[in-house]
């Protein structure tokens, strides 16, 4: 069912989550309220481990693990050790690339790092848990599993899940291994019931069809009422699809995108989205989010700043925001080179030699656009700039003669985008 307009939460956790634009679709209002209201409430999302990092589409179920907890309940970020092996074909029209156990292991590693910013794994009792699918899914029986769960599955209901269904429509291949996805999946609900007293998944609606199967697998397995939550998946006021940039996906590990190119993105915030994003990104005030909304012409810039230091402050710590901030204030508003832009090596002698600008500014170097031919396409629109000066023809050199006395070379994509090429 869809969130309603006429429930009235007792619990402070589906207040907030309400209040600030989460809740998408839940199996159980009333259910879910009394046991965040009497304390009870345990739940989970997963995520796979597919990269070093996570996304931003990531980030609204991580922000309501953190309301959760805020709010006395217990969250359990699981960790998707096993079911990575497998691939969810959700949302896709090809298999995921096979990753070998080391890579997912490298991988679980670097996206751990992320919930020490929004969760406490400390000694309360409600402290947040990091669990690990893996621990049971290698060690299951390929017969008993097929026996004790599989026999609980309907062929002709998984065809009818959208996950399976649009993948066949669109005449797409899926394997076998992708087809248990779903199984494997509903499986971690019960196991997660039965380690941890988790009665709630949360995820993006795309995953309504297999928290459910999950919650279906649950009650024939004998465990007690599971219920699902899910939040909408997100799209600009534009309609476009929220995280996705000219260079790629917005990454969640500074090491793959610096705190200055996240707070730039939520800086490039689109007006009709400032209040919203304020809501679900941020841990500010609902009136002060309003005021901030309801500002005005040039005003809205100032608060699509104050949304990108908050939002960047919960990733990435005050003092990065903040120093992100200033950068941005430096290299705008004084027109100076701000020695903490983003920053990517350059050979001297590929300078001394004369690199090209195309090569510059395209994936193997600055990654401002995702391919050369999008690099000469800006070129002709005037949209790239090399020390802020135009860059007019597409068989351009950047040598030595543009190298700064600091040992760089700005380059600039817009107004708002700039790396600096160092020189080593």
């Amino acid at each position: 069912m869809a969130a309603p307009t006429d429930f009235a939460p007792r619990s402070d956790f589906l207040r907030v989550l309400l209040e600030r634009g989460y809740v998408h679709q839940c199996s159980d209002f009333a259910g879910v309220d009394e046991a965040a209201r009497e304390g009870r409430l345990t739940a989970y999302v997963g995520y796979d481990c597919t990269a070093p990092s996570l996304h931003i589409g990531h980030l609204l179920s991580i922000m309501m693990l953190h309301w959760l907890q805020a709010t006395g309940g217990k969250p359990v970020a699981l960790m998707g050790g096993g079911t990575t092996r497998v691939g969810d074909p959700s949302g896709r029209d090809e298999t995921r690339k096979i990753l070998t156990l080391d890579q997912i292991e490298a991988n679980k590693a670097e996206i751990g790092k992320t919930f020490a910013r929004f969760l406490d794994f400390g000694t309360a009792p409600n402290a947040a848990v990091m669990a690990d699918n893996a621990e049971w899914l290698t060690t299951l029986n390929y017969i008993e599993m097929l026996r004790d769960i599989g026999r609980h599955f309907s062929v002709n209901r998984m065809l009818s899940m959208d996950s399976v269904r649009l993948r066949l429509e669109r005449d797409q291949e899926l394997s076998f291994l992708e087809f248990n996805y779903m199984i494997l999946q509903a499986y971690d609900f019960a196991e997660l019931n039965r380690r941890y007293g988790v009665t709630l998944q949360m995820g993006g609606s795309d995953q309504w069809g297999n928290i459910v199967t999950g919650i279906d697998l649950g009650r024939r397995l004998g465990t007690p009422q599971l219920h699902a939550l899910t939040c909408p998946l997100m799209t600009t006021a534009s309609g476009a699809k929220m995280g996705k940039t000219a260079s790629g996906a917005v990454w969640l590990n500074p090491d793959m995108l610096s705190p200055y190119e996240y707070w730039q993105f939520w800086r490039n915030t689109e007006d009709a989205d400032v209040g919203r994003f304020l809501r679900l990104f941020t841990l500010m005030p609902l009136d002060e989010v309003a005021r901030l909304a309801g500002l005005g012409g040039q005003e809205i810039n100032e608060a699509k700043k104050v949304l990108a230091t908050e939002a960047c402050a919960l990733l990435h710590g005050r003092e990065a925001a903040e120093a992100a901030a200033e950068t941005a204030r430096r290299t705008f508003e004084e027109g100076a080179l701000a020695q903490s832009l983003p920053t990517v090596e350059v050979p001297r002698a590929a300078i001394e030699a004369g690199l090209g600008v195309l090569s510059a500014f395209g994936p193997e170097h600055a990654a401002l656009v995702p391919s050369t031919s999008e690099a000469r396409r800006q070129v002709k629109s005037g949209g790239l700039k090399v020390n802020d000066a135009p860059v007019t023809d597409e068989r351009a050199v950047i040598g030595t003669g543009d190298v700064t006395p600091e040992g760089v070379v700005k380059l600039s994509f817009g107004r708002k985008k700039h790396v600096l090429l160092r020189v080593v």
